[in-house]
Formats: C-alpha cells, structure tokens, sequence
C-alpha cells in the first residue's frame, strides 16, 4: 500500500507567488511603455505599472507580516 503525500499550501506561499507575480507584471508594464510607439498607450502602461507596484508593496507588507510570526 503506497502512502499518499499532501501538499499543503499555507496563505504565506499563496501571498509569495501572488508578490511575485505581482512584480513581474510591474517589470512587463514597465517594458510595454518603453517599447510602444504611441505616448498614450506608452502612458496606460506607465499607470499599470505604478498601480501594480503598490499591489507589490502591500503583499510585501503581509509577507513580511508571515516572517516576522
């Protein structure tokens, strides 16, 4: 009889992966306004970006939260 292994996934791991798709998205958005050849779409990006890297910052918060516990 095989022993069936679990994997738990704790809310620290999800908010780890959700920062670090978080500030993946903040290095794409940054990218995209670089490489576009409109300024208005250059600018959307922009936004995203800064708006992503807010959303970056409180997951770190929490994540720091965890490591201090």
């Amino acid at each position: 009889m095989t022993k069936r292994h679990d994997i738990h996934i704790t809310d620290r791991d999800r908010v780890l992966r959700a920062w670090q798709n978080s500030t993946e998205l903040v290095r794409d958005y940054q990218a995209y306004a670089r490489e576009t050849d409109t300024g208005e779409l250059g600018r959307l990006f922009s936004e995203y970006a800064e708006t992503e890297a807010l959303h970056a910052s409180k997951l770190l918060e929490i994540l720091h939260g965890f490591e201090q516990r």
